[in-house]
């Protein structure tokens, strides 16, 4: 999407017109009655029904007259938190708080309505990643991971840059931190851990988590997301989600105080955008003072700062001391061969939202992060809009996203991950939705037509009828849509053995 475009669909929105009703007597009944029968009152009811019908119905969008063709908000994975179809920001009024570790009481997503379940022992489920997985990835000569695969022997012969990094893009799966976490500890364990990656500032929703890094930020910042409330200029950095740090708001970001993963750093980087009104930061690290970080600059223009340490534990502390500072994340690596996965979960996102970006920005944020390989794991609010968004558009909106991406890092390799079963409970009966089929059909066609590898989760869990079952055996959760922990930790552990099987 262009910024024009952007901007004018957006300023549409600031400005909503709301109808005014006036209470009528009872003996003025008989005139009311007769009024709302002449036929410019019937045609303006006409008017506005047809409008109605063309903002629900996402296909027919493109025919309309008022308002903006943002996609609707109806969300698959819980409830989305104060979401605004206008321009402007959302305040944070809760605290972020990632300690690192998955907690179940309460949990960062349960408070979402997004139920995640401890991990629990699944002794009928082999997770050994030696074995084969239940389907194998589909890629016809290695087109779509050649790349990847490549940077991996270099990563293991430790060749020059001997980093391989992973982008993993998805909606509140993936924002929970669920299969990406798996499969960031499994390419690590086997090709080293080069560092956790990239996080938001804060928690954009009260569902978003990272294992293996812990963070802090203080309530007040103010945000735009992808999902909406929009960015007038469509920059929302990497994670679709831009920041804006009024005085006295303060973030912090380390490496993690326990478990195996995350418990060394090198390198911290901080991604900002440089404003003629830029505001200053108080740059702060394992509580000494570093000095100040000017967001000011003479032309708006996206902007890294780099803080090197000593390899070990290390904790980044930021603090807006004047004016106003707009950031979108922070990147935690070392300086060692290995791997890192930057998990970009955006809970209530489809795939087409990453199309919300300002085209130049977005194409700027992936080859600032120099993905080997981008992975797509996004279907459970498609199949909540069912055919009320057309499979052709469908088609088309996945396709202009993965070729964008082809544009702006054109050596590096893609994966589509399929969606998942997902099952709908009618009065005593629970059984799957057939829409999900259809949504594979269409995410398989274009990854094949673009070049991208493409795992088949459906096919994997079971097929159809698949999600109920995995209800039953405490892999799928009570929403009939989400993996619980132990579920997610399955299905990364098939992508993984999927990935390799290829590789081999």
């Amino acid at each position: 999407m262009s910024p024009l475009s952007h901007r004018q669909e957006s300023q549409r929105t600031a400005s909503p017109t709301h109808a005014e009703s006036n209470s009528k007597n009872q003996d003025d009944s008989p005139k009311t009655a007769q009024a709302l029968l002449s036929k410019p009152v019937a045609a303006v009811l006409v008017m506005l029904a047809s409008a109605a019908l063309l903002q629900r119905v996402p296909a027919l969008q493109r025919f309309q007259l008022m308002g903006v063709r943002h996609e609707a908000e109806r969300v698959a994975d819980g409830p989305t938190p104060s979401v605004v179809r206008t321009v402007g920001e959302s305040k944070l009024a809760e605290e972020s708080d990632n300690q690192g570790e998955r907690v179940t009481s309460p949990s960062p997503a349960s408070r979402s309505g997004v139920i995640l379940a401890e991990k629990t022992e699944a002794p009928d489920i082999d997770l050994a990643v030696e074995k084969p997985p239940p389907v194998p990835l589909e890629d016809a000569e290695n087109q779509g991971m050649r790349h990847f695969y490549a940077s991996l022997r270099s990563t293991v012969t430790k060749q020059v840059p001997g980093i391989t990094r992973i982008v993993h893009f998805g909606d509140s799966l993936v924002a929970s931190d669920y299969v990406s976490s798996t499969l960031r500890r499994l390419f690590q364990a086997q090709f080293g851990d080069a560092g956790h990656g990239f996080t938001l500032v804060a928690n954009a929703w009260p569902s978003y988590f990272h294992e293996g890094v812990t963070r802090f930020a203080t309530s007040g910042w103010l945000v735009s997301r992808v999902v909406g409330p929009y960015a007038s200029d469509g920059w929302y950095g990497l994670g679709g989600v831009s920041f804006k740090a009024p005085p006295n708001t303060l973030m912090r970001i380390g490496t993690a105080k326990r478990g195996e993963v995350g418990r060394q750093v090198s390198r911290f980087e901080l991604a900002y955008v440089a404003l003629p009104d830029g505001g200053s930061l108080r740059v702060r690290i394992d509580e000494k003072d570093i000095g100040e970080l000017s967001t000011k600059d003479p032309e708006k223009q996206f902007k890294t700062a780099e803080w090197k340490v000593p390899e070990g534990a290390h904790e980044l502390e930021l603090l807006t001391t004047r004016g106003t500072s707009r950031l979108f994340g922070v990147v935690l690596e070392r300086e060692v061969p290995g791997v890192v996965l930057d998990a970009i979960g955006i809970q209530g996102a489809r795939l087409r939202f990453l199309d919300q970006q300002d085209d130049a920005h977005y194409a700027a944020q992936l080859r600032w992060r120099n993905p080997d390989l981008i992975i797509y794991e996004f279907g459970a609010n498609e199949s909540a809009d069912g055919l009320a968004y057309s499979l052709e558009d469908f088609h088309s909106t996945m396709k202009n996203v993965l070729i964008q991406q082809k544009s702006a890092v054109p050596e590096c390799s893609c994966l589509v991950i399929g969606a998942m079963d997902r099952a709908i409970r009618k009065g005593d009966s629970v059984s799957s939705s057939s829409f999900i089929p259809m949504l594979v059909k269409e995410q398989r066609a274009v990854a094949i037509e673009v070049g991208c590898a493409f795992f088949d989760t459906f096919q994997a869990m079971g097929g159809m009828g698949s999600m109920p079952r995995w209800v039953k055996r405490g892999l799928g959760q009570a929403d009939l849509t989400h993996p619980t922990a132990v579920g997610a930790d399955i299905l990364g552990t098939w992508i993984y053995r999927a990935v390799m099987a290829k590789m081999r």
